[in-house]
């Protein structure tokens, strides 16, 4: 990424109001914050991991939202924020309207909210709200895992809940182990290496190739038959055709290196796309997150035996 922060980044996309308030927020504010939530007739939210504030005009941020000095936000707020994320081509932007959620530089995830059109190709209208995401490497954060499992030919499944740090600790793992051997990062959604014009903007390692935005078991696929690597990362496994993609992987003799949306070891076993990949003994190792009060901390590292 360039010099900008995320933050930075975020403030670009935002009205004036609302952006000239956000520069005033000391840079000790800035440090941990998780998420910047926007929504329409209400205060603007800073979310951290173990309070939400909310931002005034003055750059102050206060726990009562009710304060008569946070910034409200009003739909033509929210509409203009729309036309920026979309760079005023709506029509450009068809797939981030159907999934609602845009990609922005730095890996920054913005969720929206609004309603949605019927027939086959729903997109996102009416919006009245918006979810920045920060996105922050955090290099070292992997090492353990690294060094216990991965430098010596593990298969790792990465596990934790909402705001977790997934993302973060893959993407660290992903630049250490591409320091080492030959690396397929499947980036659909261009969250762990932030590429642009062809050149990642985060340290995902030297020796890693990346496939963006193409679905994670069709650039499984891609890889194992034209990158020939040592190993893939893949963020945030759920499909059966990412377990059928990864187990042809596995039988190529592959490594892997992937994300599940689980709380625990228990609700781990119980997602049929890990049953499946477990089973086959496609992982030797799976870790548990700690959670959103503590991101990218290791709560458990379990070895797979037979696959459990």
């Amino acid at each position: 990424m360039s010099n900008c922060t995320s933050y930075e980044v975020i403030s670009d996309y935002v009205t004036e109001n609302i952006r000239s308030a956000m520069l005033m927020v000391s840079p000790m504010l800035r440090q941990h914050l998780s998420e910047i939530r926007i929504r329409s007739g209400r205060a603007v939210s800073y979310v951290y991991h173990d309070s939400i504030k909310f931002l005034t005009v003055n750059g102050m941020l206060v726990n009562d939202y009710t304060n008569r000095n946070c910034i409200i936000t009003s739909s033509h707020d929210i509409t203009t924020i729309i036309n920026a994320l979309c760079h005023y081509s709506m029509h450009s932007c068809t797939k981030e309207l159907h999934e609602g959620y845009f990609i922005l530089d730095g890996g920054i995830r913005v969720g929206a909210a609004g309603t949605y059109t019927d027939g086959d190709d729903r997109i996102i209208t009416d919006f009245n709200g918006l979810n920045f995401r920060i996105s922050r490497s955090v290099e070292g954060c992997a090492e353990e895992l690294f060094e216990r499992i991965c430098r010596n030919g593990g298969s790792i499944l990465i596990c934790g809940g909402v705001n977790s740090g997934k993302t973060t600790i893959l993407r660290d793992l992903c630049r250490l182990c591409g320091n080492i051997c030959k690396v397929s990062l499947i980036d659909e959604r261009n969250e762990i290496s932030s590429t642009k014009s062809g050149n990642p903007r985060n340290d995902v390692g030297v020796m890693t190739d990346i496939i963006v935005r193409s679905d994670r078991s069709t650039g499984i696929m891609s890889s194992i038959r034209t990158l020939s690597p040592d190993m893939i990362f893949c963020d945030e496994i759920s499909e059966q055709s990412d377990a059928e993609a990864i187990l042809r992987g596995h039988g190529c003799g592959v490594r892997f290196a992937a994300t599940l949306h689980a709380e625990s070891y228990e609700s781990m076993k119980k997602r049929p796309v890990a049953e499946k990949l477990l089973n086959a003994g496609v992982f030797d190792y799976a870790v548990i997150l700690e959670g959103s009060n503590f991101p990218s901390k290791v709560k458990e590292i379990r070895r797979l035996t037979n696959g459990f």
